[in-house]
């Protein structure tokens, strides 16, 4: 490694003291290019993925326009610099790593931000600031107010830019710009440049340097991914099984939506897991306290969507949980980078729904990730860690806290117990102390394969060699997925609702339904029907991938192979949208369907034996055009 002094040789004396101070050695590739001779004083446009160095980066580049040769700060006025960022938290996170920096310079820095007193904020900014580091919306109130002057700014940094266009500030983004000064200096980071930002750097920058620290085939390269495909109802088991096999000092699990973080952090509390949960329902209080459960480890495991997520930067995070898949490649990227930061081993495990495994091999390709395949870890794969666990935390605790008295005591149950015994009860203490692993279902495309063979790619599901056929089948609690988001079920009810495909149903088993076209709009909490549930009985979709059709049969007599739909009457299932559905879901024709049942929770449906092997492989590709419908074969019992 070089040496302080060479490696910084470019930096400001100042900061060049804060980083020895930090332990700074050698700058990350990020810094290096903006303190190149080239970069200096120009416009930069630079991307690199999150965890490179990017705010000491920036806060490098800024020195020579707010210090010049100076040891500490002019007098504090209207702002000199402006830092931008997506959300509350990596604005507190850019504002402390600047704070650092500066220390010796006497610069000013304020932070303005949603969820906080904007009175203060603009009673700081009267008082005068060097540098105001806030989110576009903020911001954007406080230039309305008068209480923010751009009239002396000297640069502009848009940190994060790429997440701040598709969270959809960009009318407040140009409206900082167009407010600040034109000869200031326009700094764009960004860990992808799309053609928005391009776009945008075109407009806002002068003959910008164009920097990339990193490239797509090697921005992973301190990340190991893992795909596990599930059974999709068991999805909390699973997220459950690899926090436990993983042990990971600090974990980060994503959710699509705020109702899915609060399902699935409850009931990992409820498993015994220490837990925070960030959605943008919560108050910045209620933010900054799970926040700070993680950072001095109260909590271990943080759940959270996308947006809550973005910009932490949580200590020891070894581990990233995609508990919902992400909504594209890009996504992917940022979502896993909050691990294998700053040349840190980090792991990362995507949660794969078995019918949307190929989406996800397409979105591992578009994202340059090579992944390994594999099922999730079993019960029994956590029992045999334990138990080559156990023994070294015990050591450990005699080796660090055992006292004299601990000791004594220990010499007086000698006396009445055999040592085996003792030791047995301290392990089972230990070992009750941690949650539970869970039994797990095999899912259809891995099971051709053994639980311990690891196969780098998921086999094809076998062909369903006999038909099931249990209408009446006793009540199971399993975990079922509504919109997104896991919930527990209650025993389904004994009585179904039977309805033939080419048959009309009587009164007494009418459904409501909301169909697409009906005048009224689905009640709250209900299931609508699927958007392309009119395109008919026959399912011609047109879609480009569709499976081959095979010959049809004629209506099933009552042998055929179940299925079963993750809704039921209590999301007001009716086979006149339910028929459509199946489908086109199913590349099969109306005659193919059998039996219908509509459970409370739940919807059986009979497919023909010479159609149900191609009705299965037609399920098992991602819809996305009615994502919260889940078809399964029904299992065996």
């Amino acid at each position: 490694m070089q040496s302080q002094s060479l490696s910084f040789s470019s930096v400001h004396p100042a900061l060049g003291r804060a980083l020895a101070a930090r332990n700074y050695v050698e700058p990350t590739p990020v810094q290096t290019a903006v303190l190149a001779e080239g970069a200096s004083e120009r416009d930069l446009l630079v991307s690199a993925q999150t965890g490179s160095g990017k705010t000491v980066a920036f806060g490098l580049a800024l020195a020579p326009r707010l210090l010049g040769t100076a040891e500490r700060m002019t007098a504090p006025g209207a702002p000199r610099a402006l830092v931008v960022t997506p959300t509350r938290e990596l604005a507190l996170q850019v504002s402390r790593e600047l704070e650092w920096l500066y220390a010796s310079t006497g610069a000013r820095i304020t932070t303005c931000v949603g969820g906080m007193d904007p009175r203060r904020e603009s009673m700081l900014l009267s008082r005068g600031v060097h540098i105001v580091v806030g989110t576009p919306g903020r911001l954007c109130d406080h230039l309305e107010r008068r209480s923010l002057v751009l009239a002396k700014l000297e640069a502009i940094v848009l940190d994060e830019a790429d997440e701040m266009l598709d969270m959809g500030f960009r009318e407040d983004l140009e409206r900082l710009l167009d407010a600040a000064p034109p000869e200031r200096r326009t700094l764009m980071f960004s860990a992808t440049i799309p053609k928005p930002i391009a776009t945008m750097a075109k407009r806002y920058q002068k003959d910008a340097l164009r920097i990339a620290t990193t490239s797509e085939g090697n921005q992973h390269r301190d990340i190991e991914y893992h795909a596990v495909p599930i059974i999709p109802r068991e999805r909390d088991l699973v997220v459950s099984n690899l926090l436990r096999y993983y042990d990971a000092p600090g974990a980060l699990v994503f959710c699509a939506t705020r109702d899915g973080v609060t399902h699935l952090a409850a009931n990992l509390a409820e498993r015994g897991f220490s837990v925070a949960s960030l959605s943008g329902e919560l108050s910045q209080r209620e933010r900054n306290t799970a926040l700070q459960a993680l950072r001095d480890r109260r909590a271990r495991v943080c759940v959270a969507t996308d947006v809550a997520a973005r910009g932490l930067d949580l200590p020891d995070l070894g581990l990233v949980i995609h508990a919902d898949l992400p909504q594209n490649a890009q996504v992917l990227v940022h979502r896993s980078g909050r691990t294998g930061r700053a040349g840190k081993h980090g792991l990362c495990v995507v949660v794969v729904p078995d019918p949307a495994r190929r989406y996800v091999e397409r979105m591992f390709a578009t994202a340059h990730v090579r992944a390994t395949w594999q099922l999730p870890p079993g019960a029994d794969q956590i029992a045999a860690k334990d138990r080559a666990q156990l023994g070294g935390e015990i050591k450990t605790l005699v080796a660090e806290t055992v006292t004299d008295d601990d000791r004594e005591i220990a010499a007086d149950l000698l006396n009445d117990m055999p040592a085996g015994e003792l030791v047995a009860a301290l392990v089972r203490i230990r070992r009750e102390a941690r949650p539970a692993g869970e039994e797990l279902t095999l899912p259809p495309s891995m099971r051709n394969t053994r639980r311990d063979d690891h196969p780098a790619r998921p086999q094809l599901p076998r062909a369903f060699s006999r038909p099931i056929d249990r209408p009446h089948a006793a009540p199971v609690e399993r975990p079922e997925r509504h919109h997104g988001k896991a919930t527990e079920r209650r025993p389904t009810e004994p009585r179904a609702t039977e309805s033939k495909a080419t048959e009309p149903r009587t009164e007494s088993h009418r459904v409501e339904s909301h169909r697409a076209d009906d005048e009224r709009r689905p009640a709250r909490g209900t299931m609508p029907p699927p958007e392309h549930a009119h395109d008919g009985a026959n399912g011609a979709n047109g879609d480009s991938d569709r499976l081959p059709r095979q010959p049809r049969t004629q209506q099933p007599a009552g042998n055929g192979v179940w299925f079963t739909v993750n809704v039921g009457r209590s999301k007001n299932a009716d086979p006149k949208w339910l028929i459509p559905f199946l489908c086109r879901r199913g590349d099969v024709t109306k005659r193919s369907i059998g039996k219908i049942q509509i459970l409370a929770r739940e919807t059986r449906v009979e497919i023909s034996p010479a159609d149900a092997a191609h009705f299965a492989e037609a399920i098992r590709r991602p819809d996305l055009k009615d994502k919260h419908l889940h078809i399964e074969p029904v299992e065996p019992e």
